[in-house]
């Protein structure tokens, strides 16, 4: 389960920004597209935390759907997984524009 270290090291770079003060909460962004299982990050978060900064603060996920451009017609549209063609005109030349994101998004600090 590589959601374990990704988790350890969200809590690490929440420790390098808290300026050594406790964190009360914690807001992320996942994209559907990351491969990266929220549920599964909201497990291990309890663990990563014990004896942290973090030990105690509140996970909040927003969860980003993906979404895609066609290079041919200029379509935006949503994606559910790489290589979907584009429902406006069939093509495949589509860039994924949203996603992929796997951010820590803002902390709330004591």
């Amino acid at each position: 389960m590589h959601e374990m270290s990704i988790t350890q090291s969200i809590v690490e770079i929440c420790e390098e920004n808290a300026g050594g003060r406790r964190v009360l909460a914690v807001a992320l962004e996942i994209g559907e597209l990351s491969n990266i299982v929220p549920e599964s990050v909201e497990f291990c978060f309890e663990a990563c935390t014990k004896g942290t900064l973090l030990d105690g603060a509140k996970l909040e996920i927003d969860r980003i759907p993906g979404r895609a451009r066609c290079h041919q017609c200029n379509a935006d549209f949503p994606v559910a997984a790489y290589y979907d063609p584009c429902p406006s005109c069939g093509g495949y030349q589509v860039e994924v524009v949203a996603g992929e994101e796997l951010r820590v998004k803002e902390l709330e600090v004591e």
